[in-house]
């Protein structure tokens, strides 16, 4: 498949319709395994890539709330868009700025599965980590669940490092792991 005409813009509220219609499911072989040791100077923390028994398919957890809390001038919300034929929006990302820190945390970047590996995860990425630099953000991280090894895979490619991890993070109970790049 060629790399669709497309352009990436701001998003708005009747974009959030379309972008929870997008298949947010992603397969993988790997999840990060997370051990956590004591031992007589403290705790010790434990990542290691585990390969699976057999590859598993899972849903990434999307809301309208979510994606609505998204919208306010202070985050950042973009959308990519086909530029012919339907028109229909083909991924987005989310990402939301702390000043007091000077962060900029994505949240999601979602890529229809017909267009995956054609670059354009990377491209919304690029769009943020700008948008982020014109927010005097300092720092980009990325969050993303132990289990989503593609996005893990993603962030490291991009040359994000981990930097850190949230055990009660997510409703659903799954580890959030964060990856970032200084900006400046």
């Amino acid at each position: 498949m060629t790399i669709p005409n497309s352009l990436v813009r701001d998003a708005v509220e009747s974009d959030i319709a379309a972008c929870i219609e997008i298949n947010h499911s992603y397969t993988t072989d790997y999840v990060w395994q997370m051990t956590i040791m004591p031992d007589t100077s403290g705790l010790q923390v434990r990542f290691r890539k585990e390969r699976l028994p057999r590859a598993i398919e899972t849903t990434y957890e999307i809301t309208k709330e979510r994606l609505q809390s998204a919208l306010p001038k202070e985050t950042c919300f973009l959308v990519l868009q086909r530029k012919e034929g339907d028109k229909g929006i083909i991924g987005y990302l989310t990402m939301r700025y702390n000043p007091v820190h000077k962060i900029a945390v994505v949240q999601d970047i979602v890529i229809d599965k017909p267009y995956r590996r054609m670059k354009l995860g990377s491209r919304l990425l690029s769009i943020a980590r700008r948008w982020a630099l014109e927010h005097d953000a300092v720092q980009l991280m990325v969050e993303t669940q132990t289990k989503n090894f593609p996005a893990i895979a993603f962030c490291q490619r991009r040359g994000l490092t981990f930097c850190g991890f949230n055990d009660q993070y997510y409703r659903n109970q799954d580890i959030a792991i964060f990856f970032g790049q200084a900006l400046r």
